[in-house]
C-alpha cells in the first residue's frame, strides 16, 4: 500500500465511533485493528525516510555539509507534511481496505 496516495486529511476530524465499529461489532476491537495498521504504516514510513536520507548521508566531518544539506531537509519536510499514520489507518478502515481476522472467533464458528 502506498501511503502517499491515500486521500486522508492532515487534520484530525471527529468520527462517529459506533458507525466505524459496525463491521466488527466492537469498538475496542476496531481500535485495536486500526492501531495495529497505524503501527505498520509508521514503521514503513520510518524505513522509507531512513532509506532516502541514507542516500545523502555524508561520512566525512565537513561542517558545511552538516548544516547545508538541503536535500535531506526537503525530504524531511515532505515526510512531516504527510498525514499521520493513525489518520491514514482510519481512512483505510473507512474504505474497507484493511484485512483483519480474529482467530478466537474463527474457533467459535467451527
Amino acid at each position: 500500500m502506498d501511503y502517499r496516495k491515500i486521500a486522508a486529511s492532515s487534520n484530525t476530524e471527529t468520527q462517529d465511533v459506533m458507525k466505524l465499529a459496525e463491521p466488527v461489532g466492537n469498538v475496542y476491537e476496531m481500535v485495536r485493528i486500526i492501531s495495529k495498521r497505524a503501527n505498520q504504516m509508521s514503521l514503513e514510513m520510518k524505513q522509507d525516510l531512513d532509506a532516502k536520507l541514507q542516500e545523502f548521508a555524508s561520512y566525512s566531518d565537513n561542517l558545511e555539509e552538516v548544516f547545508e544539506n538541503h536535500e535531506q531537509i526537503e525530504i524531511s519536510r515532505f515526510f512531516e507534511k504527510l498525514p499521520k499514520p493513525s489518520l491514514l489507518a482510519i481512512e483505510e478502515w473507512k474504505e474497507e481496505e484493511i484485512y483483519y481476522r480474529n482467530p478466537s472467533r474463527e474457533k467459535e464458528l467451527f
